[in-house]
């Protein structure tokens, strides 16, 4: 019998945030895109730069996060 909806997440939040995990992935995206961006003219850089901007905001809602569930150990 197939069922004609599948079964609801256990979970309400998105995503989930592992309090060891550091940013450190984000922080060479980051630098990667900025680096290569200044090395492309015209579309390609602004391209470039809409990402390496997209990679900023999302290391600080990681870093937001994070100090949302763990406040001492952000600091």
């Amino acid at each position: 019998m197939i069922k004609p909806t599948p079964n609801r997440p256990t979970s309400s939040s998105i995503f989930t945030v592992n309090p060891h995990q550091n940013t450190e992935t984000l922080e060479s995206l980051n630098a990667l895109t900025c680096g290569l961006a200044f090395e492309l003219n015209g579309a390609q850089r602004g391209v470039l730069l809409a990402i390496q901007q997209m990679t900023e905001l999302g290391q600080l809602l990681v870093e937001r996060a994070l100090e949302q569930l763990s406040p001492a150990a952000a600091a």
